[in-house]
């Protein structure tokens, strides 16, 4: 099976916190292919990455980064695939940083942007499936049944 998610990260270290996003896609039966790539460290490979994604069945990126991070708009600058971006946590300013490079688009190249950190990958993950779920049933069958599984979730909560 091909995977339909790609999910980059700027660095190893970024790994803990992308993973909740590939943990997401699997519950949904969706596949990613996961690679550390850097918009400034391994700039060509990157854009190569990028281009080469939809004709390798790619069908939504999903790109974690912190710090200046640049790697979704380099990669959003470069597809015409749907670009989702987390900001990761950093050390200094806590994501702020990693927050404003990934939402602050230049107008023409889109990066749909999370929250900051494990939460943003999560809703990353699912943002994915329901963008897949477009023109996929059985997906959106489970986003459905996602959706009232939280519901009645919340339900017990109140309790």
């Amino acid at each position: 099976m091909k995977p339909d998610v790609a999910i980059i990260m700027g660095s190893k270290s970024d790994l803990p916190v992308m993973s909740e996003a590939e943990k997401m896609l699997d519950s949904f039966g969706v596949k990613a292919e996961i690679k550390v790539l850097s918009a400034h460290r391994t700039p060509l490979a990157t854009i190569n990455y990028a281009v080469s994604a939809r004709q390798r069945g790619i069908k939504v990126i999903i790109a974690g980064a912190g710090g200046a991070a640049h790697l979704a708009g380099v990669v959003a600058a470069h597809t015409t695939l749907p670009v989702i971006g987390v900001p990761m946590p950093s050390r200094h300013l806590k994501g702020i940083d990693s927050l404003f490079s990934t939402v602050q688009m230049p107008s023409g190249v889109p990066v749909a942007t999370m929250a900051i950190g494990a939460s943003g990958a999560k809703n990353a993950g699912i943002l994915a499936v329901q963008i897949i779920a477009l023109e996929n049933e059985k997906l959106e069958k489970r986003l459905v049944n996602f959706k009232k599984k939280l519901a009645a979730s919340i339900k017990r909560k109140k309790g």
